[in-house]
């Protein structure tokens, strides 16, 4: 192969890779455009990586989600693991036939943090006709697991 056709190949490698970035940086944009005048905006939840059965999203850790004590409160992580496992379920169907609704959720709080983001990465577990089982790990900016969660959704059709 020529050099010629191997930077023709890089060229077009780095192009189609360069368009798969916007059209992700624009879909992430997108999807927290939907979180206005929403619960998840109040927390400040915002989308942060978008891929095939898996969704991560980030979410400050402040007065808006402490306990008394000044800790993340565990509500604050069991609310991030929902958004993250609806939103994700959401991105799996098709919205104009169905309908995602929650339907169990399970947590372990293993850890704690009182400042920075956390981090909330969900993977769907089981991707079935009527249900859907994700699991979604919570860690802090230095990658410390501080909850693990374990949500089934309902997909309803309308």
């Amino acid at each position: 192969m020529t050099v010629t056709k191997l930077l023709l190949l890089l060229h077009s490698y780095l192009m189609q890779n360069y368009k798969a970035m916007n059209e992700i940086n624009h879909s992430l944009k997108e999807l927290n455009k939907l979180n206005t005048g929403t619960l998840m905006e109040q927390l400040s939840i915002e989308y942060t990586e978008v891929g095939d059965g898996l969704l991560t999203a980030r979410m400050p850790v402040n007065e808006t989600t402490f306990q008394p004590d000044g800790i993340l409160h565990g509500g604050a992580n069991l609310a991030l693991a929902e958004t993250v496992a609806g939103l994700g379920s959401a991105l799996l169907v098709d919205l104009k036939k169905y309908s995602v609704r929650g339907a169990q959720v399970s947590a372990n709080h293993i850890g704690s943090t009182s400042t920075g983001f956390v981090y909330a990465t969900g993977k769907i577990v089981h991707q079935g006709k009527n249900t859907h089982v994700w699991n979604i790990d919570i860690r802090d900016e230095k990658n410390i697991l501080l909850s693990t969660c374990r949500i089934t959704n309902l997909i309803v059709k309308k």
